[in-house]
């Protein structure tokens, strides 16, 4: 094997010695991966709370700041806070409708406060980890991720069609998307399939930019306002949105981190099994979800919403199998440099949508295969098929049809209009309740 070769390799192993240049483009298909997902968050928090511009910017930079800071404290634990492995962590979209409730009956102030009580509770989640991942088994997180990977398929929709924004500009779905998404998703898949060495494993970085130059072509796509607006420097204020702490609103955010850690469990499995083809170990499993959760406690005090890996990353990790850990230094930094420059993340934002979503239509597919490959570890015998079936079946079937729990009390149609956590509660309670079945496929 010849030095080029031998160095190329370096991108796969844990702690290998990729140079910058063979890194630095692994690191900003993660970045692009997960920017537009960690910023709209917070933006649309702010536009539904009134906040003002001042404060929507404060929102979203924290949440570039505090992802940074739990994807490098994944990388390099601190005092078993941390799993030691590659993770891409942002602004979870899971959080939603809980934050949405939370803040529109008291205030972004009781989004905080519930947040820091929750991620302190969450560290016992993880302490335990070893007493508790029997219940936890392939069936549970392979269901979990599976329920991700068919859940995002609508986001990479909205985006190839324009995003939700262009529903009301009535250009949704419009031929100049369409054109945008397929050019990016064509350049995707022939460098991912066809491609050799780094173009292979840059397919979704080199797709991007093929549908970002073929944008800046079409006109008005790429808007640039952003960009001309945004400062070159700005940190978040600490306590800046205060804290109040209410026993509802703390007790739906505990609920929250609960279905977190299962996702964070599932996401943790993808990577190793992907990344590195084994199963993850209780102390890495307990590591992410105590890093997870100190974060959090951090993120309330400057302004970061809560975090979880993201699973297209996840989604990225195992098509590309590059699980160099100064690759993910490189994520973390470029993350914290956004938070502090918003210029470079208006930058990162002004590529259209429909690129971004031409190009993640892969990532997502890749873990909807993961949940696939974590259920194929169990046997899918009749009891084991029903379990992961019903829960699906139920958990997709409400998200598709909301209506039916208009009669239901706020807090029942919050907790359960999320397709992944009624698809966990089911396939978690129904295998403690069935018995064991331990007869073949």
């Amino acid at each position: 094997m010849n030095a080029k070769a031998a160095s190329n390799t370096e991108l796969f192993k844990l702690n290998g010695t990729p140079t910058f240049r063979q890194a630095f483009p692994q690191a900003m298909q993660h970045v692009l991966a997960m920017l537009i997902g960690n910023i709209t968050p917070p933006m649309l928090i702010a536009s539904t709370l009134s906040l003002p511009a001042e404060e929507q910017i404060m929102l979203t930079q924290a949440a570039m700041i505090i992802g940074g800071i739990t994807t490098l404290l994944q990388l390099y634990p601190v005092f078993g806070f941390g799993m030691g492995l590659p993770s891409v962590m942002g602004v979870a979209f899971a959080y939603m409708p809980i934050l949405t409730m939370i803040g529109t009956q008291y205030g972004i102030a009781a989004i905080f406060g519930s947040q820091l009580v929750a991620g302190f509770v969450s560290i016992f989640i993880g302490m335990f980890m070893g007493k508790i991942r029997k219940f936890f088994p392939p069936i549970v997180s392979g269901t979990v991720v599976l329920s991700i990977g068919l859940s995002l398929y609508e986001t990479a929709i909205t985006y190839m069609g324009g995003g939700s924004a262009s529903r009301g500009a009535g250009t949704f779905g419009s031929g100049q998307f369409w054109i945008l998404a397929l050019v990016t998703l064509a350049v995707t898949l022939t460098c991912s399939l066809f491609g050799k060495g780094y173009v292979k494993v840059s397919g979704m970085l080199i797709g991007i930019c093929a549908g970002y130059i073929l944008a800046l072509f079409m006109g008005d796509v790429v808007d640039f306002s952003t960009l001309s607006s945004a400062g070159f420097f700005a940190v978040p204020v600490p306590f800046h949105f205060g804290l109040e702490f209410h026993p509802d609103a703390i007790f739906m955010m505990i609920l929250m981190y609960v279905v977190q850690a299962v996702q964070t469990i599932g996401d943790v499995s993808s990577t190793t099994m992907g990344g590195f083809g084994r199963q993850a170990t209780d102390q890495e499993l307990g590591g992410a979800i105590k890093g997870q959760s100190i974060c959090g406690m951090i993120g309330a005090c400057i302004g970061g919403l809560p975090t979880d890996p993201y699973s297209q990353n996840v989604g990225l990790i195992c098509t590309t199998k590059v699980v160099a850990k100064r690759v993910f230094l490189i994520v973390g930094l470029v993350m914290l440099a956004a938070g502090i420059c918003p210029k470079f993340s208006a930058l990162m934002a002004t590529i259209p949508q429909p690129v971004l979503g031409g190009a993640t239509v892969t990532v997502f597919a890749a873990i909807t295969m993961s949940g696939i490959q974590l259920l194929g570890e169990q046997p899918l015998n009749y009891r084991n098929k029903m379990i992961v079936g019903i829960a699906l079946a139920i958990g997709i079937g409400i998200d598709s049809v909301p209506e039916i729990l208009q009669f239901a009390p706020q807090l029942v149609q919050n907790v359960l209009g999320s397709s992944l956590m009624v698809s966990f509660l089911i396939v978690f309670f129904l295998n403690i309740i069935v018995p064991e079945d331990n007869s073949p496929e």
